[in-house]
């Protein structure tokens, strides 16, 4: 048996005694990021702060935000806090919005995030003696090789298959009979899609987990996962400035949000508009400070991504509830604020509709215009275009009643809708820049 199929001590502290730890570490990432980093001096410095002014956690508040932009300011080594000789590695965002944001680990962080991603993989309910299907892309992506090494450091077998060639995706999990599958969840519909097509029943898999994460999903998502694949779908968080997958983890026995490894990363909740720090059970924006990183340490880092802290249940750890969007991916349509997790939440309560959407806004005559692509279930794929309309009808009324913005509803035919490896890309935006 492996020592990572038990809990650690730390994840059943005390509350006390998990605040003098994050007290302590707090104060020597601080320090380390101020003496190793031009940036963070510079930006201490202006606002009027030094490390040694956080005498308790909640001075930290009195200390400015990091933001991707300051990364991507400092592309692509200025963030380091070691000498390059101390790298083992490199990892970076597909910078698809602009400069990527790189990360570097030393070999005591490559060790840390092993150990946390190991403690992810066994909160889930995996074990030692378990396979571990990885079908999250490696490379630059910390997805693929932070569930590698989790995986490893448990005493799993890890199949690294990586993302794509979704019919080979499913062979193998019929052939070498995995316990877990590690992906997303949007592709994870896509390989239920493909276990269908091959006629096989995929309720009859050997996989008994699936740990989803790298993009935002409802418990809609997960009710449908669940029900086509047979297994217990659960919710790993992660972001590779902080780290890379295994900053928070839900544990098997609630399902009830994602334990936050407070050991390793300091979380905050602020307003998104002002920066103010909102109290645990208030919902806003998710602030992470590292507290054992050495290469690349994080002052109040600005996940962009909302969401609620909550107590500690199956763990003295807090919670945080299922990430509801991004404030960057909000879209504002005539006024109303939209995400498209909410449009989500409502596909999937229409038996006949497929989770497979993508949302378009056009700006016409001034006017911002929301089309919703959708797929008709594959069973469904020769029901009548009155049968597809009325759907269409249904589905833009709860968007209208729920929501508050008109939209405009196509039902197409199963497989219109393009697939995603990775992250599942939900909006196209075709408003003119400005």
């Amino acid at each position: 048996m492996s020592p990572y199929d038990q809990i650690e001590p730390i994840e059943r502290a005390s509350a006390d005694a998990l605040r003098a730890l994050q007290l302590e570490r707090l104060q020597w990432t601080l320090r380390h990021a101020y003496q190793k980093v031009p940036h963070y001096r510079k930006k201490l410095d202006a606002a009027g702060v030094r490390p040694e002014d956080l005498k308790r956690l909640e001075d930290l508040a009195r200390f400015p935000f990091t933001t991707k932009h300051d990364l991507r300011e400092n592309y692509p080594f200025g963030m380091f806090a070691v000498p390059m000789d101390d790298l083992v590695r490199i990892h970076a965002s597909s910078g698809t919005t602009g400069k990527p944001t790189v990360v570097g680990y030393t070999q005591r962080d490559i060790d840390t995030w092993s150990d946390l991603m190991a403690r992810s993989i066994r909160a889930a309910g995996g074990r030692s003696t378990d396979k571990i299907h990885v079908a999250y892309g490696y490379g630059l992506f910390t997805g693929g090789l932070g569930a590698h090494y989790g995986g490893e450091r448990l005493g799993a077998t890890v199949i690294p298959v990586g993302g794509g060639m979704t019919e080979r995706q499913v062979q193998l999990i019929a052939d070498f009979r995995p316990d877990i599958i590690m992906v997303t969840p949007s592709y994870m519909l896509a390989i239920a899609d493909e276990f269908e097509r091959q006629g096989l029943d995929a309720r009859e898999s050997s996989l008994r987990i699936g740990i989803f994460g790298a993009e935002p999903w409802t418990d809609g998502m997960r009710e449908e996962i669940e029900r086509r694949m047979g297994l217990d779908a659960i919710d790993i968080y992660g972001l590779s400035e902080v780290m890379g997958p295994g900053v928070a983890q839900e544990c098997i026995e609630t399902k009830d949000g994602l334990t936050i490894w407070e050991d390793h990363f300091y979380p905050e909740i602020i307003d998104p508009a002002t920066g103010a720090v909102l109290p645990d059970g208030q919902p806003g924006e998710l602030v992470f400070t590292s507290l054992t990183k050495e290469a690349m340490p994080v002052i109040r880092y600005r996940t962009r991504d909302l969401t609620t802290l909550l107590p500690g249940t199956a763990r003295t750890m807090r919670r945080m509830a299922r990430i509801t969007g991004r404030s960057d991916d909000m879209l504002i349509i005539r006024g109303v604020n939209v995400f498209p997790t909410q449009i989500e939440e409502l596909i999937v309560k229409q038996p006949k509709l497929s989770p497979h959407y993508v949302l378009e806004v056009r700006r016409e005559e001034r006017l911002d215009e929301l089309t919703v692509i959708v797929e008709i279930r594959q069973d469904l794929a020769s029901a009548p275009t009155a049968e597809r309309d009325a759907e269409a009808k249904q589905l833009a009324h709860h968007i209208k009643s729920y929501i508050g913005v008109s939209s405009d509803v196509k039902v197409v035919d199963p497989g219109k809708v393009e697939r995603s490896q990775g992250k599942a890309k939900r909006v196209i935006d075709l408003r003119p820049k400005s």
